[in-house]
């Protein structure tokens, strides 16, 4: 097991990698490394040591996802670049933008914001749970589309519910309908593999801060050719009317945005070298393995049934399992103040969810801790309904 080469506090039983990844300590010291070198020469450090940084961070993260680094730009998170994107997109009064009822909430409030303004409709499926397979969640989420849908927003992984979707089968079925797709990857990239050339999306935002496991505030926008140039910044800096204008106005308008500390970007390269160095295809493999294999016992201890068949179809390093609670934050805080279990108890569509989330550091220990607080929860207090 990798835990030593982890900053996590050995006293906490930390399941919560899918909301904050944890940085290894090889990645956190190159960071301050290039923290240390911006505040020892920080007029060097913006106009010529930092850029070319980045120029190498983008290219090996072009490289990890089989992308163009010239589609890519960093942003600090996915949100942002679900702004970009919403802003700009072309909406007029009665489209639709379609999207399942169990997206991320952040992203959710983005599209109702925008679609709100030209008229629009962020429409959200109702996702029929527990899912029975991939075919028919492709077929209950495709019978939302219609004439007036103009974009198809979607999880790679859910957050709260924390399934992995059929994003492949989706998005060929959009592209045959010339239907453009974005794609919210924040919990895919380092846990299952990405290979933008292959999907072929218009649109995909993923973190490099949760799985890929760079410090925080470090994620990415990757937008086709075609769309770059309708896509303005959020915020109108030197990358508007340049100076010195680079061959992209896409890289222009969202790369150069004045002084920031974008020192967490430039971890990529050695975030990357850290899974390469680690066989971290195998370790994935062996938490999802350990994910799945306790998947049932969750579900046993909180009387309630999978939402869909845990296999590598719907799940990875992530599982959540329907808690039956009137009152989530307590029992989130009860986990943790009680038991020193640091997971998320989340709520959604009227319901509320228990989701751990596994990785190196992680032991079986970990999880057979949970499952006995859990008992001692049901047991001495009324945090959890028994029916």
């Amino acid at each position: 097991m990798l835990r030593n080469q982890f900053l996590l506090r050995p006293d906490i039983t930390y399941l919560n990698f899918g909301a904050f990844g944890s940085c290894p300590k090889p990645v956190f010291q190159q960071y301050q490394q290039l923290q240390l070198e911006l505040e020892q020469e920080p007029s060097y450090f913006m106009n010529v040591a930092g850029p070319q940084y980045l120029k190498e961070s983008k290219k090996s993260l072009a490289e990890y996802l089989n992308a163009h680094e010239d589609d890519l730009v960093y942003v600090s998170n996915p949100s942002f670049a679900a702004n970009i994107v919403a802003k700009n997109f072309p909406l007029k009064q009665n489209d639709e933008v379609l999207a399942t009822n169990i997206e991320y909430g952040a992203c959710d409030l983005t599209w109702e914001y925008y679609c709100k303004k030209s008229g629009a409709v962020y429409k959200r499926q109702n996702i029929q749970l527990p899912i029975e397979s991939k075919e028919s969640f492709v077929q209950n989420f495709l019978s939302g589309l219609t004439d007036r849908t103009r974009l198809i927003f979607i999880s790679h992984i859910t957050s709260s519910t924390g399934l992995r979707l059929p994003v492949e089968e989706i998005s060929s079925i959009a592209k045959e309908k010339n239907i453009p797709v974005f794609i919210d990857g924040a919990h895919a990239p380092g846990q299952i593999p990405v290979d933008l050339s292959l999907l072929d999306v218009d649109f995909y935002t993923g973190t490099c801060h949760k799985w890929m496991m760079t410090p925080k505030g470090c994620s990415f926008l990757y937008v086709k050719k075609e769309w770059q140039n309708s896509l303005e910044p959020l915020a109108v800096s030197w990358g508007y009317n340049a100076i010195r204008p680079s061959h992209s106005q896409f890289l222009d308008y969202h790369q150069i945005q004045g002084t920031r500390d974008y020192t967490a970007f430039l971890t990529v390269p050695h975030a990357i070298n850290f899974i390469k160095e680690n066989n971290w295809e195998e370790v994935s493999s062996r938490y999802q393995q350990m994910t799945q294999t306790n998947a049932p016992e969750l579900c046993s201890h909180l009387n309630t049934k999978p939402i869909a068949p845990i296999s590598n179809e719907f799940v990875a390093q992530l599982y959540s399992a329907e808690v039956k609670t009137k009152e989530p934050e307590k029992l989130h805080n009860y986990l943790y103040e009680k038991h020193k279990i640091q997971i998320p108890v989340m709520y959604q569509n009227g319901k509320t969810y228990l989701r751990y989330s596994l990785n190196a550091f992680n032991e079986q220990s970990d999880l057979d801790k949970l499952f006995d607080a859990i008992k001692e929860i049901k047991t001495t207090t009324n945090l959890i309904d028994h029916n």
